[in-house]
């Protein structure tokens, strides 16, 4: 039995012993039941539309559109290094996006060819490196943390895809061999400058239509109670929210649930230095409009309709495959984290141990973090004692690694190099933090 068939194998039986023995009377099982569904409610409705279902058509387009040819040119296992991985490892600061974007654009790059190496970069590095991100990092949690991070996330990428580009040399040649096989693409029927256009309006219609806002926002109830509180998840019916300020007896970084009929007001509260993000990120459906249309005109006057359905059939492909993953690893991850009250996970981390470090690398590579929601939720750990190295840590592993990242990666690059990569994550991050936190407490 191969480890596809022993994943499979002991994903049924865990099925089975969750619902054999799990007490679904429990209030906390409930209640951890509610989350799950919430958390998969919010990812719908605010991440699959406008974050998953374009990356898809990217994804799609990369494994119709691009030869193969170029790509082994400029990312395979021969292209030049120091091109490969420099482009791998600052594709965060374009993209701005979260895993969920970037995981089937990884897949179309290395099914066309790519090398582990530098897709394995670019799959770190895609989530890992937002500027945005960055930014808030530095002004919430501290400027020692946002410099960190840049600098870690840009160096681990490399570090990340050249490790697994020694360690399996002997399947990427087979693999390469096996590309160069395939039948040589038909001539281009398009200017380069024109397909190059088509990409990047599609890329930008994504970066917008996922555009995050930093800001923090005033809430006032029907009852007149106003707090000021980041977002961290929004559905049909309810808000989660952490308090940004104390609130009666709720300290701040306390998270309150909130009923969506409860709420008379909105107001933005982001500070004058990120009032264009906030600008962007309430006009991003005007930008992406735009671009949707471009890319449409695009598509009706420079593909034909062979061209049109292989770029279908490969984004229905993709899509089967990955879209379910991510949706079962965000009901487990919202499931597990309702049942972690932040309190116990504080204890976990306090202090810049190499367990501490590790467990918080380890958290961060299971956990969902939306782009920036990261920050809120550990301005609250950071409040409740954990120590900044594992805080380090947890922002090095957590944006490139999740539950539903770490399924879509196994359905791509297999078992084996799955868990390289993924251990690879935490033990690098682990060590970072613990260096950091010697020399920054």
């Amino acid at each position: 039995m191969n480890a596809k068939q022993l994943l499979i194998l002991g994903s049924l039986v865990g099925v089975f012993l969750f619902a054999y023995y799990v007490n679904f009377t429990s209030p906390e099982i409930q209640n951890a039941i509610h989350e799950a569904f919430y958390m998969l409610q919010w990812y719908v409705r605010y991440h699959t539309l406008a974050c998953v279902v374009p990356a898809m058509f990217i994804a799609g387009a990369i494994s119709v559109f691009f030869s193969k040819e170029a790509v082994l040119r400029h990312l395979g296992p021969k292209a030049n290094k120091a091109e490969a991985y420099g482009v791998a490892s600052v594709s965060g600061t374009v993209l701005a996006v979260c895993s969920c974007s970037v995981l089937p654009m990884f897949a179309g790059i290395y099914r066309v060819g790519a090398g582990l190496g530098p897709a394995s970069a670019f799959l770190y590095a895609g989530p890992a490196i937002n500027v945005m991100a960055i930014f808030l990092t530095a002004r919430v949690l501290g400027f020692d943390l946002g410099i960190a991070r840049i600098i870690g996330s840009i160096v681990f990428a490399v570090i990340i895809g050249l490790i697994m580009s020694v360690i399996f040399r002997s399947d990427e040649e087979e693999r390469t061999a096996a590309v160069m096989q395939l039948p040589e693409p038909p001539p281009a029927k398009r200017k380069l400058w024109q397909t190059a256009l088509f990409f990047v309006c599609m890329i930008f219609f994504l970066v917008f239509s996922d555009w995050a806002n930093p800001s923090q926002t005033e809430i006032v109830k029907t009852d007149g109670t106003t707090m000021n509180a980041s977002v961290l998840i929004r559905t049909a019916q309810i808000y989660r929210v952490q308090l940004q300020e104390p609130l009666g007896d709720l300290p701040k970084g306390a998270k309150m649930m909130l009923d969506v009929k409860d709420i008379a007001s909105e107001r933005d509260l982001t500070p004058d230095n990120y009032k264009w993000v906030a600008w962007v990120y309430h006009h991003r459906w005007y930008f992406a409009g735009v671009l949707f249309l471009a890319v449409l005109a695009m598509s009706w006057g420079w593909f034909d309709r062979q061209e049109l359905a292989d770029w279908m059939s490969e984004t229905w492909s993709f899509s089967k495959s990955i879209i379910p993953l991510l949706f079962g690893g965000v009901l487990v991850t919202g499931f597990v984290g309702a049942l972690i009250p932040e309190e116990i996970v504080a204890s976990w981390v306090g202090g810049d141990s190499f367990k501490s470090n590790l467990i918080a690398s380890m958290i961060g590579g299971m956990w969902y973090f939306a782009t920036l929601t990261e920050i809120p939720i550990l301005e609250a750990l950071l409040g409740l004692g954990m120590g900044r190295g594992p805080a380090l840590s947890l922002l090095l592993a957590g944006p490139a690694l999740s539950l539903p990242s770490i399924a879509v990666i196994y359905s791509v690059i297999g078992f084996k190099k799955t868990l390289t990569f993924v251990a690879l994550t935490v033990v690098m991050s682990t060590m970072v933090g613990m260096i950091f936190g010697w020399f920054f407490v």
